[in-house]
Parts: structure tokens; sequence; C-alpha cells
């Protein structure tokens, strides 16, 4: 083994052991799941209880084994509207507010954008997810 991947292999150990302020899995959390506190084990620090406040309700991009620290890269908003789903569109401009249905081509949550295929015209447009199948467009 030469220096550099010994160097390699100390950091990929170094970042993936848990400190303190690290937050642990209580259980197996697949991918898409959301985030509860009786999914974390109880932090034992005020910095990590404020973490772990800060990604309850969050969902899980990937599979999260029981005793693995929680990444935030592997964490996003929930999704609020899955690819296919019919949404309610909003067309905003000025005064004059315009619906209409669409068919999402994209998954999304809050404040995401996506894009979105207007039922009427069967143009597609890109869309602010806004709740649950409800999107907004500026025009």
């Amino acid at each position: 083994m030469n220096k550099f991947a010994g160097l390699i292999a100390a950091s990929i150990l170094a970042n993936t052991s848990a400190t303190a302020e690290d937050l642990i899995t209580s259980r197996i959390i697949r991918a898409g799941s959301i985030l509860s506190a009786s999914d974390i084990v109880t932090p034992n620090n005020h910095e990590a209880l404020r973490h772990a406040i800060d990604i309850i309700g969050m969902e899980t991009t990937r599979t999260l084994y029981q005793g693995q620290a929680i990444d935030v890269l592997g964490l996003r908003t929930p999704t609020l509207i899955k690819r296919n789903a019919i949404v309610q569109m909003e067309y905003i401009k000025g005064p004059m507010t315009i619906s209409s249905e669409g068919r999402a081509l994209d998954k999304g949550g809050l404040g995401d954008r996506v894009r979105v295929m207007n039922l009427t015209s069967k143009r597609i447009v890109t869309v602010i997810v806004t709740g649950t199948d409800s999107v907004k467009a500026q025009l």
C-alpha cells in the first residue's frame, strides 16, 4: 500500500466514525421514509439535539442502517409531488391568475422546481412546488 492509499483510507475512516454530535439511527430506515424522533438514538448533548430537531421530518434518499450516522447529504425535503401525478397548476401574471391541471414530469418537495405538462395545451412548463399536488408558475 503506498502512502497516498494509506492517507485516503485514514481519511475515509475518520469521516465515517461517529462523534458526539452525530445522530445515529435506531433502526433500519428505508429510502423515501420520513425521519421521526423514534428513528434517532436520543442525542446526549444540546448541539446534537438541535441538529436532530432540524432533520426530523426530512425524507431519506437512501437506506440507512441501524447504528449508522445520519448524513444530511442523504436527506431532502419530503416529496409532495410524485412523477406522473396530476397536479393543480396556477399561472400568475400580475393580478391575473389562471388555474389548470397538469401532469408532473418530475418529483419534488416544497420549493423545488419541477417540469409539468399542461393537460390542456400539452406544453411543458417549469413550475415551483407550493404544496401537495399543487404548483405555481410565474409568467
